[in-house]
C-alpha cells in the first residue's frame, strides 16, 4: 500500500511539471535529442549527452541568452525527477531521465490489461 502511495505522489510531481505548456516543449524536445553529436576540433564527430542549457533557451525562446524563466522550467523539471541536468566544463548538458520516463509509462499502464474494459 506504501509504495503504490508513493508512485501516486511521484507521478503527481511529475504530471504537475509536465502540466506547464512551456515545461512540456521543453520535454518534448529534450525527448527528441536522443543521440546527439557534435564536431570536436580535429573535426570529428563525437556523441554528447545532450543540448546545453543555452541551447534548450535558443530553441524554446529563439534568444541566444538564457534567461531565468527557462532556468525555473529546467529546474522544476529536474526537481520532478524528469530530466538531468550535468556540469560538463563550462556547459550545462540537459538530457531526459529515462528511468523516471518509464516509471510514469508503467503508472500510466499499470494493471490496464488486467481490466478487460472495466473499472473494477
Amino acid at each position: 500500500m506504501q509504495i503504490e502511495l508513493t508512485q501516486r505522489i511521484d507521478a503527481a510531481v511529475m504530471f504537475k511539471a509536465l502540466g506547464d505548456p512551456t515545461r512540456l516543449h521543453i520535454y518534448n524536445f529534450l525527448r527528441s535529442c536522443c543521440c546527439p553529436v557534435a564536431l570536436d576540433e580535429s573535426g570529428d564527430v563525437r556523441p554528447v549527452d545532450g543540448p546545453t542549457v543555452g541551447e534548450v533557451c535558443c530553441h524554446v525562446t529563439g534568444a541566444q541568452q538564457i534567461n531565468s524563466l527557462i532556468s525555473h522550467h529546467l529546474k522544476e523539471l529536474r526537481v520532478a525527477g524528469l530530466i538531468t541536468v550535468e556540469r560538463r566544463g563550462k556547459n550545462m548538458i540537459c538530457g531526459v531521465n529515462r528511468k523516471a520516463a518509464h516509471a510514469l509509462a508503467a503508472y500510466l499502464t499499470d494493471g490496464s490489461e488486467n481490466r478487460n474494459g472495466s473499472c473494477c
